[in-house]
């Protein structure tokens, strides 16, 4: 009995790991005189790869987590953008988290 708890537990743990990966800072345009910053914003999108092989919602996540970025800071684009992924590991699937952070602008 306890032997099988302790394997159970072993699958469990290995089943459902997950990773981080460290914040990458991207360069972009400086807020110009006609543009206005409007704080900090952040968004996410996910993305799964079933059976290692079948990817769903994997192709667009990039551009989903920088719209939402840029939706919820009410802005028209991202400046000082940082992005960073979190990756878990199912029995069956593969999951990828990706996250962009930045200041939003918006015309003034």
């Amino acid at each position: 009995m306890r032997v099988g708890s302790m394997v159970l537990g072993a699958l469990l743990l290995f089943s459902t790991t997950a990773c981080v990966s460290s914040q990458v800072k991207l360069p972009s345009a400086a807020v110009g005189a006609s543009e206005k910053a409007l704080g900090h914003t952040e968004g996410s999108a996910v993305g799964i790869l079933l059976f290692g092989y079948i990817p769903i919602m994997q192709n667009g996540r990039f551009e989903r987590a920088y719209l939402e970025a840029v939706q919820n800071g009410g802005g028209n684009r991202l400046t000082d953008v940082e992005i960073s992924e979190r990756w878990f590991w199912g029995g069956v699937l593969n999951g990828f988290i990706f996250k962009v952070e930045g200041t939003a602008v918006a015309n003034k």
